[in-house]
């Protein structure tokens, strides 16, 4: 990887679920990259799939 791709941003879009009811109530939101504890690890996610069950 060229430099300056490894580094980790302060914020990330996430996507919001505060409710059941389909795709209509997913909502990106800006929020802090969180800190690995001890043993754990950061990963970059660059997509993800949504199933029906996962917002009703």
């Amino acid at each position: 990887m060229a430099s300056g791709q490894n580094k980790i941003p302060a914020k990330m879009t996430a996507i919001a679920i505060s409710e059941p009811g389909g795709p209509r109530v997913l909502k990106p939101e800006t929020r802090d990259v969180p800190v690995p504890g001890p043993g754990e690890i950061l990963i970059r996610v660059r997509a993800a799939g949504i199933n029906r069950p996962d917002v009703q």
